[in-house]
């Protein structure tokens, strides 16, 4: 039942990833996806055959991105900081990076959008060399102060269909495009480029705008009808359980666990 199952080092952020790594495989959790700063001290390569010991699949690394910025000198910077996070992913053994692609106050969210693309193709030889894909994902327009001036799928789908790259697709997170009345159709047009599957749900009333996501079924996204669409669509990779939570980071972590995992099995 948990096969497909992979959780985010994030959604347990108080266990260091050793006790991830075990406190997963132990619940019958098949997949994992790595944050960067759950690396921080540790040898990469020897974390990833950890992993792979522990009978779990690394699904995807997070995050690369925030291509956009006022100066040059900024935007360069991002490419060579992408680069790094590409040959951290290639290390650990994850095939994906997941991108928040960033924007920059103080200029147009269109001009943010021009230096996503250019960023994004500036690191894209480097990803088919090192064997890793990459995944826009869009964020909820909440964020598109700073985080990431892509806030629809629409917007996704654009960019990925003109950089035209077999290593370029799309993160489809229900907390970010939930809301989007083009949603059908868009994931209808990702076809084959949606690279990850990202679940948790809206609180009614949200307490935090970022760190107040609550387990599936908890609030008011439709999962499971978003999740047909994506398979629909020919998805068919891991459901990848990303939260974000001041409330469940501050509890006994195992506890966290079963309820994410009865909460899987009840509401995705």
């Amino acid at each position: 039942m948990s096969s497909r199952l992979c959780l985010h080092t994030i959604t347990t952020k108080p266990w260091p990833i050793e006790t991830a790594i075990d406190a997963y495989a132990a619940a019958g959790i098949g997949g994992i996806s790595v944050w960067r700063d759950a690396l921080d001290g540790r040898s990469i390569p020897d974390t990833g055959r950890r992993i792979r010991e522990a009978g779990l699949t690394i699904v995807s690394y997070v995050r690369g991105g925030f291509f956009a910025a006022l100066e040059a000198e900024g935007r360069a910077a991002a490419i060579d900081e992408n680069k790094r996070v590409i040959d951290e992913a290639a290390a650990l053994g994850a095939p994906l990076v997941v991108l928040v692609c960033g924007a920059a106050v103080g200029q147009s969210l269109e001009e943010s959008r021009r230096q996503i693309r250019a960023g994004i193709e500036a690191v894209l030889p480097h990803a088919r060399e090192r064997g890793v894909k990459l995944a826009i994902e869009p964020l909820h327009p909440m964020y598109a102060d700073t985080r990431s001036a892509i806030v629809t799928l629409g917007q996704a789908n654009g960019l990925v269909e003109a950089v035209a790259d077999d290593h370029l697709g799309v993160a489809v997170d229900v907390y970010h495009v939930w809301w989007d009345p083009a949603l059908a159709a868009e994931i209808a047009r990702c076809g084959d480029r949606i690279l990850a599957f990202h679940v948790c749900d809206w609180r009614s009333p949200t307490r935090d705008l970022l760190n107040d996501r609550g387990l599936m079924g908890e609030g008011c996204i439709p999962i499971r009808q978003i999740r047909r669409l994506v398979e629909k669509a020919g998805f068919a990779g891991f459901i990848e359980v990303e939260i974000f939570s001041t409330e469940y980071w501050a509890m006994d972590q195992h506890v966290f666990l079963d309820r994410i995992v009865d909460a899987y099995k009840h509401h995705v």
